[in-house]
């Protein structure tokens, strides 16, 4: 079977606690062609926990790739094979991630200092899927940041057999951040990463950290393969609706952020008699508003009923129609004073 072609000029980052099964249905809805990544699974969490709950995706979520946590290349492989038989496009191996308990398991940021066993990392996966295999890291770790280093790491694991390469533009500082502060206070070096692809340019690099707008994502293509967008992306989901058209060259999706959010409820429905909780997918589209006339309203709405006992979709219809009643006066409002002028 022909493998498939990943487009990444345009992704979504993972992230812990929130990208989720509902956010990438969520987040489907309105870009067809980002890619989207989950949340960041160890290794064992998926052979010794319920692999079932971790893996499940809906088809539509597709493009896909699941991100691994870990470092031991048997495991690593065992998982890459679940990815690729449950039909998961890519599997990416976070070295990133700057947590203390990734840390002590060897996972993570602090395998950059390791560039060999990611290498054998890399290795075992590819051997044991067909999938794409990536890497997300970081520029440097701690005292060992200099260029000479990152060149040292891709070019290590390149030879491996890793062709894409995500890089988070900012070092990790291990000891003395927390995940958090690790998110802002390193400065970001966007030049590091086009110095990588100059040094590389047969490799697919990717560049994440702080893009917020669609201008931002064009400047960075200019020098690189694509760009993966985190928070702005979940905060302010409707970024997404840009995406298709202005940097894939398609149609864009003819939704509203409105119909984006009806097409939610038959979904919601169909989870919640599964036994999902009503907050635990709504939180997702808080942002979807953002900006816009009653956003505030809608959140404030959601936020306060969604987690009651007894809580249904009927939270969500009742908030669509707050944001619906305040879009319908701002537009009266903008008439009347468009009239005036006149």
């Amino acid at each position: 079977m022909k493998k498939k072609t990943l487009n990444r000029k345009v992704c979504v980052a993972p992230m812990l606690d929130w990208t989720d099964r509902h956010y990438r249905y969520f987040a489907r809805l309105i870009s067809k062609h980002a890619v989207l990544y989950t949340e960041m699974i160890t290794t064992g969490a998926l052979i010794h926990g319920d692999r079932d709950r971790y893996l499940q995706f809906n088809r539509q979520e597709s493009p896909l790739a699941l991100q691994l946590g870990g470092s031991n290349p048997e495991e690593l492989a065992t998982c890459a094979k679940m990815a690729e038989d449950l039909g998961y496009d890519e599997v990416n191996l976070n070295v990133g991630c700057p947590s203390d308990r990734v840390q002590n398991n060897m996972i993570g940021a602090c395998l950059m200092g390791h560039p060999e066993l990611v290498a054998d990392c890399v290795s075992a996966m590819k051997n044991a899927a067909s999938i794409p295999v990536t890497v997300k890291h970081r520029i440097g770790i701690d005292d060992q940041d200099s260029y000479e280093e990152l060149h040292h790491f891709v070019n290590t694991v390149a030879v491996a057999g890793c062709s894409t390469f995500i890089v988070h533009a900012r070092k990790a500082i291990l000891q003395g951040l927390s995940p958090k502060e690790n998110r802002d206070i390193p400065p970001l070096k966007y030049d590091v990463a086009y110095q990588l692809k100059q040094d590389f340019s047969s490799l697919e690099l990717i560049i994440n950290g702080g893009i917020k707008t669609i201008d931002e994502c064009r400047e960075h293509i200019n020098h690189l393969d694509g760009v993966m967008v985190g928070r702005e992306a979940y905060q302010n989901p409707w970024l997404l609706s840009h995406v298709d058209e202005a940097l894939y060259g398609s149609k864009p999706s003819d939704m509203t952020r409105l119909q984006v959010v009806e097409a939610m409820i038959p979904y919601i429905e169909e989870e919640m008699n599964k036994g999902s909780y009503l907050g635990h997918i709504t939180r997702h589209i808080l942002g979807i508003f953002h900006g816009m006339p009653g956003g505030k309203k809608f959140r404030r709405y959601i936020s306060e009923n969604a987690h009651k006992p007894g809580a249904t979709v009927d939270v969500l219809k009742h908030a669509i129609n707050i944001v619906s009643s305040e879009q319908a006066k701002a537009q009266e409002h903008a008439e009347a004073i468009a009239q005036a002028k006149v």
